[in-house]
């Protein structure tokens, strides 16, 4: 008489993984990642690359909590069990920002200013911070550039940064300055032709960077402390409101008179 047959052994088939994330995270590691996919109850390691997982968590035989251990540039992850190993999907690892220079490096405290941002590994931003504050907003040019909108502040020098999914970066001054005032134009009238050398005196005027009569630019000016300025009247007809721009915005006007020569 025959001995009765063992039944055969179960085959275990080999998990499959159909989505991860998020799909990128630090280089330093630490990211707790979410895998989706079938298979996954006897998961006995998760590889990002060559390298395991810090831990992981089997929720369900279709998901799985890992934590990414540090690495660089794109690796594929993949779930090991009794049945085999899976396929693998995409991570990306971002490296900290670096930021180099914030041009131009001055604005208004009222914000509003564009800035252009250059560093390197930017292209994951999450965020662009003027002394903590979150920029108006901002816009990922490349991984060297960022265009950013500076909010509103109080006059005097933040620190700017760059937070990607890499990390945040070093910081850059930004200053903020307020509007500029006049308090006087000497001598506050001149002959239609120009060039009258008119002295303007008030405050925030060492950013100066236009000096107008009317609608017509000066035809020169010196900055010559934050409260005076020396400019070149252009040629005019009548009176006009002298004011002068800066980073923080353009001031009051002041009046000027542009004389006619006597008719004889």
């Amino acid at each position: 008489m025959n001995a009765p047959k063992s039944p055969a052994p179960a085959v275990v088939s080999p998990p499959t993984l159909s989505s991860i994330s998020p799909n990128q995270g630090s280089a330093s590691g630490g990211t707790s990642v979410t895998l989706t996919g079938t298979g996954l109850t006897t998961a006995t390691s998760i590889r990002f690359g060559t390298t395991n997982a810090s831990t992981f968590t089997v929720l369900s035989d279709t998901s799985v909590v890992a934590v990414a251990p540090a690495g660089s540039g794109a690796v594929q992850v993949t779930a090991v069990t009794s049945g085999g190993t899976s396929n693998g999907l995409t991570y990306t690892y971002r490296s900290v920002p670096t930021l180099s220079s914030v041009a131009p490096n001055q604005g208004s405290i009222d914000g509003g200013t564009s800035v252009t941002l250059t560093g390197a590994h930017f292209v994951s931003a999450i965020g662009v911070t003027f002394g903590g504050v979150a920029a108006s907003s901002f816009t990922v040019v490349s991984d060297t550039q960022i265009t950013a909108t500076a909010p509103p502040g109080t006059a005097g020098p933040v620190v700017v940064s760059v937070t990607t999914i890499g990390g945040t970066s070093n910081g850059t001054a930004f200053t903020y300055v307020a509007a500029p005032t006049l308090t006087s134009v000497v001598p506050n009238q001149g002959p239609t032709s120009g060039g009258t050398s008119a002295t303007l005196t008030g405050a925030q005027l060492t950013t100066a960077t236009a000096v107008m009569f009317g609608s017509t630019t000066a035809t020169s000016f010196t900055i010559v402390s934050d409260s005076t300025v020396v400019a070149a009247a252009p040629p005019a007809t009548g009176t006009v409101q002298v004011t002068v721009t800066t980073f923080g915005g353009t001031s009051n006007g002041l009046s000027y008179t542009a004389v006619g020569s006597p008719s004889i």
